[in-house]
């Protein structure tokens, strides 16, 4: 017994619109249906490709991460723990006769963990519980004195003028 197969042609015909099985015929067309080509279509709306995304970026692709407002500025100073600077002692500071002379200039000193040692610190700033520990310890902390730039007022004689008339009426 021969079975015939049909051509596909004849099998895709699709409501016989020939659209070869891709429902309407302005479905087929180009890649506006399909969303684009490449990264289109994966916006707000159709969530196009979605799955693709999250998978190949990861969840953080979508959605805001961490936008703050023009005006604040991040604190980018340099931080250390007492207990770090402790744990790692032959990295930061220098062996003497009576302890350890550690020179951090650029950091602010915090409070967390313990000092057995004697550190002789000089930092830029200290919490008051790490200055605390290190005394307590024996040591001492040398904290950087920044200069205060203070601007001087700069006054406008035609200003001064108009004060003292106003005030004599």
């Amino acid at each position: 017994m021969k079975i015939h197969k049909r051509k596909k042609s004849s099998r895709m015909h699709g409501h016989k619109m020939g659209t070869h099985g891709s429902g309407s015929r302005k479905n087929k067309r180009k890649s506006g249906h399909k969303g684009g080509v490449g990264m289109s279509g994966s916006g707000k709306r159709a969530d196009h490709k979605k799955t693709l995304i999250t998978k190949l970026y990861g969840n953080d692709y979508f959605g805001k991460q961490g936008v703050t407002s023009r005006g604040t500025k991040r604190d980018t100073r340099k931080r250390i723990n007492v207990g770090d600077i402790e744990l790692h002692i032959e990295k930061y500071g220098k062996k003497e006769k009576d302890g350890y002379k550690v020179n951090l200039e650029n950091y602010k000193i915090l409070g967390e963990g313990e000092v057995k040692n004697k550190l002789f610190v000089n930092c830029l700033e200290v919490s008051k519980s790490a200055k605390e520990k290190i005394e307590k310890a024996g040591g001492n902390v040398v904290v950087k004195e920044l200069k205060e730039i203070v601007t001087p007022k700069v006054i406008n004689p035609k200003h001064e003028r108009k004060k003292a008339g106003q005030k004599k009426e």
